[in-house]
């Protein structure tokens, strides 16, 4: 499964639910969380197929979104 358009499509299934997550728990329109996540280390782990971020659901994403956020870099979340 792992080919680049089958990436791709994970990708963007997953920047479109962690960017929901975004805009509802924080209470702002969609635009301003899309800027937000696409300026995140997260996004740009994400995007790079290397990191194989794309194969986590979207919930980890966001919860990895939000500690960055609040830590001010990217750090592994523990369960």
């Amino acid at each position: 499964m792992d080919t680049v358009t089958d990436i791709g499509f994970l990708t963007e299934l997953n920047i479109q639910d962690v960017v929901s997550y975004i805009a509802e728990d924080r209470g702002i329109e969609y635009d301003e969380a899309i800027d937000r996540f696409y300026r995140s280390a997260t996004f740009s782990k994400l995007t790079d197929a290397e990191t194989g971020l794309y194969r986590e659901s979207a919930a980890y994403l966001y919860e990895l979104y939000k500690a960055e956020c609040a830590n001010g870099q990217l750090t592994q979340i523990d369960d």
